[in-house]
Formats: C-alpha cells, sequence, structure tokens
C-alpha cells in the first residue's frame, strides 16, 4: 500500500486550473522533497493532501484511506507555514496540549529530544525566537506519531547551525519506516536530504527522481575559465554548446557534450583558455530549467 497516493487529481478556481491532472504515488519509509515555483499548484496539492480543499477532479489519499480518515486516525501530521502558537502557553504545555487528542502519541521526552527542546520547555511562546518556533510546530506535528509526516518549509527562519540539527532529527523520525513529504525553497535541502525529488509546474509532474536523475536529466555540464579581455565571439557555435554567458571577464559555457566543447575550444579557437573549470549542473540548475515558462 502506497503512504500516498494522487489519483488524476485536478482543482479548479473558477476558470483558473491550479492543479491539472496530477498522477503520483509515494511509497512508505520514503524522504521526498516536493519543489515549485509559486502558483505551481504545491500549497493547493498540501491542502488537498490535508483534506483541507476537495479536488474537483480525482482522488487523493493517505495510506489506503481518505485525507479525512488519515487525520482523524493521526496517520497524518503537518507542519505548516501558516498558523500562531498560544502566546500564553510554555513549549512543555503546547507539546502536551497537542499530544493528549492523539490516540497513540509518541512519548513526551522522545517529542522533545527529537525537536531539540528539552532546554526550552518552560519558556513561553511569545518569547521564542523564529527557529525556536519552528522547532515547537516540529514537535505538534510529531506528537501523534505519525505514520506520514509532511512539512512546509520547514527551515524557514532558522540559522544554518539550527538547520542542520533539524534534519538530523528528520534522519532519526524517518528512520523508523515512517514516511516523510516536504516543500522547501532551499533546494540544497532537497539535494541533500531526500530520497526522491518531485517538481511541479503549472499543475503537472514535470520531474520526478532522485535528485542526481534530475540533475543529470537537465543535461549539460557548465565550462567556466578566464576570457579576460578576448572576443567572445564564436563560442555559441561550438559543439555542445547551448549558452554563454560572459562577466568580469570570465567565460561560461553550457554545454551537453563537454569532451567536443573542450576539444573544440583548445584546437578549434585561437583563444588563450586559462584557468578552465568542469561543473556538473546543480538542482538549482536544473529547478529553473524545468519550471520556466514555456
Amino acid at each position: 500500500m502506497n503512504a500516498i497516493v494522487f489519483d488524476h487529481v485536478s482543482k479548479e478556481y473558477g476558470d483558473v486550473l491550479a492543479v491539472d491532472d496530477l498522477s503520483l504515488d509515494i511509497s512508505p519509509g520514503s524522504t521526498v522533497a516536493l519543489l515549485g515555483p509559486n502558483g505551481a499548484g504545491k500549497s493547493t496539492s498540501i491542502n488537498m493532501l490535508l483534506g483541507l480543499l476537495r479536488p474537483t477532479r480525482g482522488a487523493v489519499s493517505v495510506l489506503g484511506r481518505t485525507a479525512d480518515e488519515a487525520v482523524a486516525a493521526g496517520w497524518l501530521g503537518a507542519m505548516l507555514q501558516s498558523g500562531q502558537l498560544i502566546p500564553e502557553l510554555t513549549v512543555l504545555e503546547l507539546v502536551e496540549l497537542v499530544r493528549r487528542l492523539y490516540p497513540e502519541p509518541m512519548e513526551l521526552s522522545e517529542i522533545l529530544k527529537l525537536a531539540d527542546l528539552t532546554e526550552l520547555v518552560k519558556r513561553k511562546a511569545d518569547k521564542l525566537s523564529g527557529g525556536q518556533s519552528q522547532r515547537v510546530r516540529f514537535a505538534l506535528a510529531i506528537a501523534g506519531a505519525p505514520r506520514v509526516l509532511l512539512l512546509d518549509e520547514p527551515t524557514a527562519a532558522m540559522d544554518v547551525e539550527s538547520r542542520q540539527r533539524f534534519w538530523a532529527s528528520m534522519r532519526d523520525y524517518a528512520a523508523g519506516g515512517r514516511t516523510v513529504l516536504f516543500a522547501t525553497h532551499y533546494l540544497e535541502e532537497a539535494d541533500e536530504f531526500s530520497d526522491r525529488v518531485i517538481v511541479i509546474a503549472r499543475g503537472r509532474v514535470v520531474a520526478d527522481g532522485t535528485a542526481a536523475e534530475i540533475k543529470a536529466g537537465v543535461g549539460g555540464q557548465a565550462i567556466t575559465f578566464s576570457l579576460g579581455e578576448q572576443a567572445a565571439a564564436g563560442l555559441d557555435l561550438l559543439p555542445g554548446v547551448t549558452a554563454v554567458e560572459i562577466a568580469a571577464g570570465i567565460a561560461t559555457l553550457r554545454t551537453t557534450d563537454v569532451d567536443a566543447t573542450v576539444a573544440a575550444l583548445y584546437r578549434g579557437t585561437t583563444l588563450d583558455v586559462r584557468g578552465l573549470r568542469l561543473d556538473g549542473a546543480d538542482l538549482e540548475d536544473a529547478f529553473l530549467a524545468l519550471t520556466k515558462e514555456p
């Protein structure tokens, strides 16, 4: 049984088609990054997964049940960007309040440890920093020990050290065979911490695979070298070159055939090539290529 299934799901707002015949399935025990630009249908898809919106067509299921049933059973936990913590309550009171709402909650000590909150239990919510508030939201999301965990921009407002501790905790949580789906604008997080990356644009899946597969699928590498005051004419005609960028005397060639491009650069031009460097496409390159407007 899949943890999450979107079966030919569409969502319309009047004349606007926000999600367009979206089909995907996510297996149990995987950590999946959901990427997409603003307006791609990502938030609408998340809200349908949580049962907050109803599809216009198609069906969404979580562990074989409807989204409403999964939420009611405590199988689905979510950490969203919206919503405020009750300011008068301490961290301990907030976690205990939410924990008691679930039929089979996680042990309090484990929640506090995973969310790195043990030292903050007596602090009131209105005295927390932005990053600390995010950690409390994470604690509330896992309080019911959900089998499927949804995170929307989980490390927003966290500093670098806090982000690293958060993802270490996430690895521990997912290691128990739980499914984690997270949306993020930090593409390096998707690259480093996900088993699978799903990119949506214009309401459809435009890429689905490991981060390495998606980067490779974009095609191409970057060849960078010092051009100085030399003329750049003809660089776009070299074999394999798809784009040329010149900035501050540095030339960057995007190419689908790095061997042919480098050979032609040295043998077919009169340029004095210095400081040549080869770089593979990163996830940001792939994301921009996949989501750009046609």
